[in-house]
């Protein structure tokens, strides 16, 4: 279940915050810390997770990351439909209550991973998108940005997992979908240096998520 915390929206009106990042570039670790603030601060937050924030999306997980010779299509379908549930079931009704979401992961993924990584015509990704999110798009993207040999160097090893595996030359696609996104969107894209400390990564991305959810300055936070 999604993790959430109900509490007195901010003035400014509930907030849509997406985490992005190639693997290893901590956007998991920094998306719980930015939750936890925002809960702190008293702002009411909702932390989940793209695809895996509903059943239906951890099943379509699960089964993709741990099944061989998958068509891009196919992981292309099933990644937006989750999202699409995702999208109906959580994020849209906690945006309605009020309260500020933030997510790990959202519809960026899908033009990075299979868009430039497998080569899915970034039209094509675009539509699917449109589909499964209803036209909602985030406040803010915060891109953790890191050179693919650093991140899989990060990552632990534990069960099989077929993005993991993936050759570097397919990584260094993914990151420069990302990157290329960021500069065609630079007024609601954010790029930050994963491979600063943890605390600095954190100060860095909240100096820009406390102007968009409470109008104030981060000290006055």
């Amino acid at each position: 279940m999604p993790e959430a915390t109900l509490r007195t929206p901010t003035p400014s009106g509930p907030r849509f915050i997406v985490l992005e990042g190639g693997e290893g570039s901590g956007k998991s670790t920094q998306a719980r810390a930015l939750h936890r603030r925002l809960c702190r601060q008293g702002i009411a937050s909702l932390l989940t997770r793209d695809p895996g924030g509903t059943e239906l999306g951890k099943k379509a997980e699960r089964w993709l990351k741990r099944s061989k010779d998958v068509p891009p299509q196919t992981e292309l379908l099933l990644f937006t439909a989750a999202r699409s549930l995702l999208t109906a079931d959580v994020i849209r009704p906690a945006l309605k209550a009020g309260t500020t979401v933030v997510s790990d992961r959202y519809a960026p993924s899908s033009v990075a991973y299979q868009g430039y990584g497998r080569g899915i015509n970034l039209s094509t990704v675009a539509e699917a998108n449109r589909l499964a999110t209803g036209g909602l798009h985030p406040d803010l993207v915060i891109l953790l940005d890191v050179l693919p040999e650093i991140g899989l160097d990060r990552k632990s090893r534990g069960a099989w997992d077929r993005f993991h595996e993936e050759n570097l030359a397919f990584h260094r696609k993914v990151r420069q979908g990302y990157l290329e996104t960021a500069r065609a969107e630079p007024h609601c894209w954010m790029v930050v240096d994963a491979t600063l400390p943890r605390p600095v990564t954190f100060a860095t991305l909240w100096m820009r998520v406390a102007q968009i959810v409470s109008g104030l300055h981060p000290a006055q936070l």
